[in-house]
């Protein structure tokens, strides 16, 4: 054995308290990170080829984060030990193995290190870092704009981010008030938050239910019934017991990703909160359960705040939006269009939930099927079809005497399908971060070039009343010369109505003029940081 022989019982806690040893061995600068660099010294120790290794990086660091953590890196010394016993290296191999009578790897030259590290540090010097507690970089946000971080503090992709973010994509934020026309100023939580799914649907349609039968059990502050139970928007995420915490609590905690949501105002907040509680599954995704949407005449009832905002604010930080509908609910009211209006630019996200389709035949549920496909068309204005699950997503046996043999063994594989696009979803986390930080910066940039237009646009003496109208009547003609003139894509503009609404509050005269170091800053981001970022933390075995 590479390291002191293991203990007569060596089961899962014995194996924690050896490998947080040789972690702290591998974690070099005790950031509580086993970067790339870390572990080519470190698993050089095992012995195992440059392809093997390069298998272990990629199923333990399976989220893409570029480093591993405590448990990450447990993982890898699982892996190892099974290849070293010639089992195939794969995620399968691992989730069939006895992990519990399963010997460490052999490290050559291991021992002699760990003594060596000993005398430096004792067992209670070793410390792994919680996901609750805030990571060293949620200081960086706390200095000045612009300020330069060192790069040797970025430890991760996430760390890569956010350094670009506070270097370069903030100062023109702030500079084009960016956070009053299209998104707060992202925070360090922003970056760290947990992925997160949003379930939106009428009421009654199974959002709650569907929950529960993730959870396996209810959230705290459950309510399901035939009629609205839930009347406010809850966020479901880990914590070490169970408790609901008010909107205004969570919108000012600094470890939680919802500071944006003051800006709707405390008549929202009273119909938000948060259910702690603690899960396996809430240790990787954060569930977004959400008032069902008005049809019908409830739609005359005015909701106190901006709901649709709301949605739109949530989708921009979800990574998978759920729409639920009900076979005996298929029409899409006045509010459900606003909803799914406020959608657009995140159509990526969205998948469609047909649930308690056991409710219906084969015949009823194909005809089901096509008019839910149809309805959706005339809404979702997008030539690509929406992947929609068929199934009856709750805890109670499926009805074959409806549905049919056939009919069950359909919703068992989409519910199969379903828990593996679920599955799937802390892995692409990373990957998600990257792609909603660079439309982002390219929205940031779009920004910046309308309204310093716009200030061009405005004389310097004489008649800016009459200027600053007629600039607001001819937006969408502003918006076409800011594109001709610096060749920007359309998709990248916003909306011209919305826009309008929010600029008839400004006096374009006082909007800075452009400043083309921030704006070529940005464009070295995407150009050069990013992808240099990427490259540093890909697989160290690449």
């Amino acid at each position: 054995m590479g390291s002191d022989s293991p203990p007569k019982k060596w089961g899962l806690r014995e194996q924690r308290e050896a490998y947080l040893r040789w972690f702290s061995l591998a974690d070099d600068d005790g950031d509580g990170r086993v970067t790339g660099k870390d572990a080519l010294k470190f698993f050089a120790m095992s012995n195992l080829s440059r392809p093997e290794l390069k298998q272990v990086w990629a199923i333990a660091d399976s989220k893409r984060q570029g480093y591993l953590g405590f448990s990450e890196f447990m993982t890898a010394m699982q892996l190892v030990s099974l290849a070293q016993a010639g089992n195939e290296i794969s995620q399968d191999t691992l989730a069939h193995a006895d992990l519990e009578t399963l010997l460490p790897p052999t490290m050559e030259g291991l021992d002699k290190k760990l003594k060596k590290n000993s005398m430096s540090k004792s067992n209670s010097d070793i410390v792994v870092r919680h996901q609750s507690e805030l990571p060293a970089s949620a200081n960086w946000f706390n200095s000045k704009s612009g300020k330069k971080i060192p790069l040797r503090s970025v430890t991760s992709i996430i760390d890569g981010l956010k350094k670009s973010y506070i270097e370069k994509l903030r100062p023109l934020e702030k500079t084009y008030q960016f956070d009053d026309f299209v998104s707060p100023l992202l925070t360090s939580s922003d970056f760290d938050a947990k992925p997160m799914v949003m379930l939106l649907g009428q009421y009654s349609t199974g959002k709650t239910t569907f929950i529960k039968h993730l959870l396996k059990t209810n959230y705290p502050g459950a309510h399901i019934g035939p009629e609205p139970t839930t009347d406010r928007f809850v966020v479901i995420t880990s914590g070490p017991d169970e408790r609901c915490i008010p909107g205004n609590t969570i919108a000012v905690q600094a470890d939680m990703p919802y500071s944006g949501l003051s800006s709707f105002g405390t008549a929202f907040l009273s119909k938000f909160e948060c259910s702690q509680m603690p899960h396996p599954l809430l240790d990787h995704i954060t569930f977004v359960d959400t008032p069902g949407v008005l049809s019908g005449e409830k739609q005359r009832t005015q909701r106190s705040y901006d709901f649709t905002g709301v949605t739109s604010w949530f989708a921009a930080k979800c990574d998978l939006i759920l729409l639920l509908f009900d076979p005996h609910k298929l029409d899409i009211s006045d509010e459900f269009k606003r909803v799914i209006g406020s959608l657009k630019g995140h159509d990526d996200k969205i998948r469609i939930v047909l649930n308690k389709a056991d409710q219906v035949d084969a015949q009823q549920l194909m005809r089901v099927y096509g008019a839910l496909l149809w309805s959706l068309g005339k809404v979702l204005n997008t030539p690509e079809v929406m992947r929609v699950y068929i199934g009856s997503f709750n805890d109670k046996p499926i009805r074959e005497t409806v549905a049919g043999p056939l009919g069950k063994e359909l919703f068992e594989k989409e519910q199969e399908d379903l828990l593996s696009d679920l599955n799937d979803i802390p892995k692409k986390a990373c990957d998600r971060r990257i792609n909603e930080f660079v439309k982002r910066s390219r929205s940031a940039k779009v920004h910046a070039h309308i309204i310093s237009h716009l200030k061009k646009e405005m004389p310097a003496l004489m008649g800016k009343a009459k200027a600053q109208q007629r600039l607001l009547d001819t937006l969408d003609e502003q918006f076409a010369k800011v594109q001709k003139e610096l060749h920007l894509p359309a998709g990248d503009f916003p909306s011209v109505d919305e826009y309008r609404e929010t600029l008839s509050a400004y006096n374009f005269d006082k909007f800075e003029r452009l400043k083309p170091k921030l704006v070529q800053g940005v464009d070295d981001m995407l150009a050069y940081d990013i992808p240099d970022l990427l490259k540093n933390f890909r697989n160290p075995y690449e």
